[in-house]
């Protein structure tokens, strides 16, 4: 099976790390995920509704659409958090990077564990700067607010994309394709992961301190 990998880079002030993280994840989960599957019987069933509600950011000029999931937003919060709090303390210079991984399950014989196969994996590559004062946080504010808007454009694009997502799963099957756990929402399997690292390079940072330098020259 082919795994699609995409690769996103973000440039942020210490206290936009969480928002800018959760407007991305929220956005590729809201292309990923379904309404409740409610079975009649085998190969007959109807699919749940999926509500969305906008999120204005407090630390970005930028509004998002989710899930209506408070379900699914606990847990993206309390990934994105780990995260966050690892950057803060990592001492790394702020740089690290979360990904999020779709997968389905392949049951093994006994006594291996199923296998898990990856098919799309969105990795977020995320550096920290350092901003000397409040006019310079404003327009911050204003231009990660406009690269997430790309950003969020180019999500968009890709899921438009004819690839390879799993099949509509039989009844039996639905477990191995889909986390039902949640009581509202239905996404695809996934997990979220991170690293911190010092090697992953400057050059978005170096791309927003130009881009913050040339506003305040106008």
């Amino acid at each position: 099976m082919n795994c699609r990998s995409e690769v996103l880079e973000v440039s942020v002030e210490g206290r936009q790390v969480e928002e800018a993280m959760l407007a991305i994840l929220h956005t590729i989960l809201l292309h990923r995920s379904t309404g409740k599957f409610h079975y009649k019987k085998e190969g007959n069933y109807s699919i749940g509704t999926v509500g969305t509600q906008d999120i204005d950011c407090d630390f970005i000029e930028f509004t998002y659409v989710r899930v209506s999931s408070d379900e699914l937003d606990r847990a993206l919060h309390k990934a994105v958090s780990e995260f966050k709090d690892a950057l803060r303390n990592s001492g790394s210079d702020g740089i690290g990077q979360l990904s999020l991984e779709f997968y389905q399950k392949k049951k093994s014989r006994w006594p291996f564990s199923d296998e898990c196969i990856p098919w799309e994996v969105w990795t977020i590559k995320v550096n920290v700067v350092s901003l000397a004062n409040e006019q310079e946080r404003q327009i911050c504010r204003e231009k990660v607010g406009e690269k997430l808007g790309e950003k969020i454009i180019n999500i968009v694009e890709v899921m438009n994309k004819h690839e390879y997502i799993p099949k509509m799963p039989a009844q039996f099957d639905v477990n191995n394709v889909f986390d039902t756990s949640l009581k509202d929402v239905q996404p695809y399997l996934h997990k979220i992961t991170y690293q911190i690292t010092d090697a992953l390079g400057t050059s978005v940072t170096t791309t927003m301190r130009r881009l913050i330098k040339d506003t305040l020259a106008l």
